[in-house]
Order: structure tokens, then C-alpha cells, then sequence
């Protein structure tokens, strides 16, 4: 009855969390809903985190970012970091658990942020919750800026069982740009800028991401990073911390 493309241990979840609903369960992994979704959680990056149809599920690369982010920052000087779209808190909990920083998160759905609430409850984490729009959110004050937000093409293929995920989480206008040049603007107009600004990005965005960089922030130095299938997926932007704003 196991699926086949179905671990053997996330059958063993299954089994145990569905012991008289098998048959169920199994329909609807034939018709493409994420596993995830019906064992209810994920590990990243050393936490449990609790997904429904309010989030995405963490994927590989966002544990990769957090990882990438985690060895930039271990040994400096960081206060106040910022996760922009945070869904279901991966990302926050991940830095908050292993950096001794003051943690803030936004999102414009609150039951993502229920979710996201939840799982620093579950992983012991305190971080500041906000339901916001990226676009009014005040980016003043803050030494990081992280965002992995909605980068997908309207008119680009994805999986199909990404259409159980929440579609506003995914796909984004201007060729999938919206959201970094929303951030990117507003980050040029403040006073005191972050050290560091870091996005999960689409494999063909790096181009675009530069020539924004380019344009809205050239005083900061632009890094385009591999993800494990060696494709261009993260975009850093630094500053030396000793300039003055």
C-alpha cells in the first residue's frame, strides 16, 4: 500500500498518526498533496517546524540560507535582525535558536503567523510577530535584513503540488522582482541601512537582482550564491560595518 515515492519513514509517521485513515491518506498522496502537510511537521535546520495549507513548506535551500547566514553572523556584532515574509518562522526560529540576536518577523497573513507563533513556542524561541505588508513594514533599525518572499513568475511552471501551498506565498509581480525591489527601494531611503541584506531568489534572478542592486544600492557589495544542485539561488548584500550611514 506505501506509495513509492514515499520514505519509509514517513510512512512509519503516517501509519501512526493515521492508523484507520490509510486508505485516505494514500488518495490524496496519489493526487499530489505534500506528505508534510499530513505528518504536519518538518525538521530545519535542528527545529520542528509545524506546517499546514497557511505555509510553505521549508524547503533544502531556505535551511542553506539560514546555514550560509548563520556562519556570516557568528561573530559579529548583530542586535536586530529581520525576517520579511517570515510564513512559517523556519527562518526566524533557525537564526534565533543559534545567534544571540533580537529576532522581529512579518507577515502579511495572519495564519501563517499563527503557525509561525506556534513553532517558536515549540522550539523555545522569543521573536517578535508583526502582521504587515512588506511594503509599509518600517526598515529603519535594523542590522540584517533576510527575505525569501513570493519570487515566482506568474507564467512560470511549478510543481503541482505546489497548488496546495499558498499560492500568494509563491508567485509575485514584475517577472517574479516585486518584492526585492520593494525591499531594495525602501532600504535606499533609509538613514541608519542594514550590515547585511540576504534573499533566496529564483535560479534565473541573479542578473535582474544585480542590475537592482546596481541601481537602488551600489554602496553595498553584491554576492550571488549556489544552492545544492549548484544553481544561482541566494543574493547577499553587505556593508562594512564602520561606515557611517
Amino acid at each position: 500500500m506505501k506509495p513509492e515515492n514515499i520514505s519509509d519513514i514517513d510512512w512509519k509517521l503516517l501509519k501512526e498518526k493515521y492508523p484507520n485513515q490509510l486508505e485516505k491518506v494514500v488518495n490524496k498522496i496519489k493526487k499530489n498533496y505534500p506528505v508534510q502537510y499530513l505528518i504536519g511537521n518538518v525538521d530545519f535546520y535542528d527545529c520542528i517546524i509545524q506546517v499546514n495549507e497557511n505555509v510553505l513548506i521549508p524547503r533544502f535551500e531556505t535551511e542553506l540560507l539560514v546555514d550560509k547566514l548563520i556562519k556570516k553572523l557568528q561573530n559579529k556584532k548583530i542586535k536586530k535582525a529581520l525576517d520579511l515574509g517570515t510564513g512559517s518562522g523556519c527562518i526566524a526560529i533557525a537564526l534565533k535558536k543559534n545567534l544571540n540576536i533580537n529576532m522581529t518577523a512579518i507577515d502579511i497573513s495572519k495564519r501563517a503567523l499563527n503557525v509561525a507563533k506556534e513553532n517558536a513556542k515549540l522550539n523555545h524561541t522569543e521573536i517578535t510577530f508583526i502582521n504587515s505588508k512588506i511594503e509599509d513594514f518600517n526598515l529603519e533599525e535594523y542590522d540584517i535584513i533576510i527575505s525569501n518572499p513570493p519570487y515566482v513568475r506568474k507564467d512560470e511552471f511549478v510543481g503541482i503540488e505546489t497548488k496546495y501551498e499558498p499560492q500568494n506565498a509563491l508567485f509575485a509581480d514584475r517577472n517574479g522582482l516585486y518584492f526585492y525591489e520593494i525591499i531594495m527601494n525602501n532600504i535606499s531611503k533609509l538613514k541608519k541601512k542594514p550590515h547585511l541584506i540576504a534573499f533566496e531568489i529564483g535560479c534565473l534572478q541573479g542578473k535582474d537582482l544585480e542590475d537592482l542592486h546596481k541601481r537602488l544600492l551600489p554602496e553595498y557589495q553584491f554576492s550571488l550564491e549556489k544552492d545544492y544542485q549548484n544553481r544561482d539561488r541566494f543574493v547577499f548584500l553587505e556593508r562594512n560595518q564602520d561606515e557611517h550611514n
